[in-house]
């Protein structure tokens, strides 16, 4: 593969890098430190200054850029660990409505990349460890879909426009969108480790629209979990890199016993470890987006990816606290907002023997 990053990658990441500096400061992390988190300022800056609709395809009103340009955004809003819904709204949601969806369904992906609509994808279900599987059922009848079931951790389910919800037809996985305002929809908030907006969604009976087909639906629903998990990959690796800056720094200038304790022999070897953690996850990310670019078989790489953002994510975001010692827990550092957004993204993305078990199911059967 090649580890040139492409011109519009670096425009786009000097870009965002540049709103969420001008926005994202401590002061701004601290007053949004709160239950159902969202930055309207600079969801809003990001639309006016065209990062939304860059990574969608030319046919929603985007540059037409690919999984590439989408892993750069996503680090440097991990990065300044912003509470806004990048992932949901423009590469999960308005990118399958874009490449699956209908003409009105694409019109619905414009308006997001315009900032004039948000998405989200609801797509774990309570002890249902297979998202390719979901319990949620939709059934038709005359000539309508209707869907039953509940999920969980629906990020920004109380202002989506629509959310994509996959549902099992007849044993078959297929995709539906559906409006969360409908009465027959019921939106609960839930707490979260970083506090994050996140939703438990109860579907009773409740009109849907079919995206794609559902003879197609595997296929679509595995392009969203494959998009959904690099991209949670993705946004871990900036906060990561981001939270080793932050200890690095804070070693060299606290001093115990006359010394920066960046020399003591322990924490320089927690140290090292996380950098080498940070890089493993660098190449995992980079290498999954690369192949996605590429239209090259994925799953593996973004297992791979997926594994190490979690794993390796857990072991930093520990260490990070642990160096900081008592300051590492102090709700008012900043800190304290990397921590718990490593956390929240290794819940999301799974545990690490659930990572590997998909691993060796692909190995053992990789068509």
């Amino acid at each position: 593969m090649d580890f040139t990053p492409t011109e519009a990658q670096l425009d786009l990441a000097r870009l965002t890098g540049e709103v969420c500096g001008k926005l994202v400061t401590a002061d701004r992390l601290r007053a949004l430190d709160v239950a159902g988190r969202f930055d309207e300022p600079l969801w809003k800056s990001l639309a006016e200054t065209g990062v939304l609709a860059a990574v969608l395809p030319e046919n929603v009103g985007g540059s037409g850029l690919d999984a590439l340009e989408q892993t750069a955004v996503l680090r440097e809003l991990g990065k300044s660990v912003a509470a806004v819904p990048y992932l949901w709204s423009i590469v999960v949601g308005a990118g399958a409505l874009a490449r699956f969806g209908s003409e009105e369904q694409r019109a619905l992906a414009t308006r997001a990349g315009e900032g004039g609509a948000i998405l989200t994808a609801a797509l774990a279900e309570e002890h249902n460890y297979e998202p390719a599987k979901p319990t949620t059922v939709a059934r038709e009848s005359g000539g309508a879909w209707r869907l039953t079931g509940a999920k969980t951790t629906v990020p920004y389910a109380d202002r989506a426009a629509r959310i994509l919800v996959p549902a099992t037809v007849s044993g078959v996985p297929a995709v539906f969108l559906v409006d969360p305002a409908d009465a027959s929809v019921q939106v609960t908030a839930q707490q979260v480790v970083d506090l994050s907006a996140e939703f438990g969604v109860e579907f009773t009976d409740t009109p849907a629209e079919l995206v794609g087909t559902v003879e197609g639906g595997a296929d679509l629903l595995d392009w969203i979990l494959t998009r959904a998990w690099l991209g949670l990959s993705a946004q871990q690796l900036g906060t990561v890199e981001k939270a080793l800056d932050l200890v690095a720094d804070y070693a060299r200038e606290r001093e115990q016993f006359g010394k920066a304790v960046g020399s003591f022999q322990a924490v320089a070897q927690r140290l090292a470890d996380a950098y080498i953690d940070v890089q493993g996850l660098r190449l995992a990310v980079t290498q999954a987006a690369w192949r996605l670019a590429e239209d090259l078989p994925a799953a593996e790489a973004v297992h791979t990816a997926k594994f190490w953002a979690a794993d390796a994510g857990h072991r930093v975001a520990h260490t990070v606290v642990h160096v900081h010692g008592g300051v590492g827990i102090d709700r008012d550092h900043i800190v304290h907002n990397y921590f718990t957004a490593a956390k929240h993204n290794e819940f999301a993305l799974g545990a690490g023997t659930d990572h590997l078990r998909a691993l060796g199911a692909l190995l053992a059967n990789p068509s």
